[in-house]
């Protein structure tokens, strides 16, 4: 009897053991069958997507138009990939062209050209429009599609180029004024070029410029922070961003033309005030 019962368990496992090996053989057969399917499948797309000839079509350009996310990166400033596109002259078309005034005020021998031939290049300064007391240089730049150029208008710093401010001053969008750090006279100057210049533009953007920055920076420190306090008094009673400049090492030169386009045209400006004695200044 036990025999019997023990013969019946043993054959009941052995039919259990079967049909979860049956199962096991068909789960594997489905996954197999699932696996090629989805293989043919995407052959087929491929097939489907190389012999459908697709019509012509032109490309259009993505918006510019950020979508909040805390992962996404700034978009990038459209400033820092500002191109230099053409020189002075009117060749091309100019439909697209945004001319802007600059006038450039301060004593002689401080760096105003120095300055500009910097940021326009060697090559443009050779192409200027120099009158008596006047110097004419031109540099455009290719931003968000639009061509931008400036004509930077530098006024002789000697008495006999005063007559000059009206015509330089007149339409400018911006006034540079410029001193030289290693000399306080040309500071104290200042305020008479202001004078003068608001007499003739009452809207240009005012820029204070301090120029051979790195000449400054050798003198002992208490007279770098005598002109540093004089300069910033100066800037705030013209309501004006201050820069400290060097047109040998090219510290800041182009980054104040940025800031005019930035001012001009509402572009995002990240630059930070600077304050540390040694270090070439910008308050704003």
């Amino acid at each position: 009897m036990a025999i019997q019962k023990f013969h019946d368990a043993t054959g009941k496992m052995t039919q259990l053991y079967r049909k979860i090996i049956h199962v096991n053989l068909r789960w594997s057969i489905a996954d197999k069958v699932t696996v090629l399917r989805r293989f043919f499948r995407l052959v087929w797309q491929r097939v489907l997507v190389c012999s459908v000839r697709m019509p012509n079509s032109r490309y259009r350009r993505l918006s510019t138009r950020r979508v909040p996310s805390s992962s996404s990166p700034p978009p990038p400033n459209p400033l820092d990939s500002a191109a230099t596109t053409s020189s002075s002259g009117s060749d091309g078309d100019d439909s697209d062209l945004v001319s802007l005034k600059i006038s450039i005020l301060g004593d002689c021998e401080i760096g105003k050209t120095s300055f500009v031939v910097k940021y326009v290049g060697d090559e443009e300064e050779r192409k200027s429009l120099q009158m008596k007391g006047l110097n004419l240089m031109d540099k455009t730049l290719q931003i968000r599609g639009a061509r931008i150029a400036f004509r930077i208008w530098d006024v002789g710093g000697d008495n006999k180029s005063l007559h000059q401010v009206p015509i330089a001053c007149k339409d400018a969008v911006a006034i540079l004024l410029m001193f030289d750090l290693t000399s306080r006279c040309t500071l104290n100057s200042i305020i008479g070029w202001y004078s003068e210049a608001r007499k003739w533009n009452q809207t240009a953007i005012p820029i204070l410029i301090g120029t051979k920055f790195d000449d400054f920076v050798q003198l002992p420190p208490d007279i770098q922070w005598a002109v540093i306090t004089q300069a910033r008094a100066y800037a705030k009673a013209m309501k004006a961003t201050l820069f400290f400049s060097s047109s040998t090492h090219n510290i800041n030169v182009n980054k104040i033309f940025k800031f005019i386009m930035a001012k001009l045209f509402n572009l995002p400006w990240d630059v930070q005030r600077n304050l540390t004695v040694g270090e070439p200044i910008i308050d704003f």
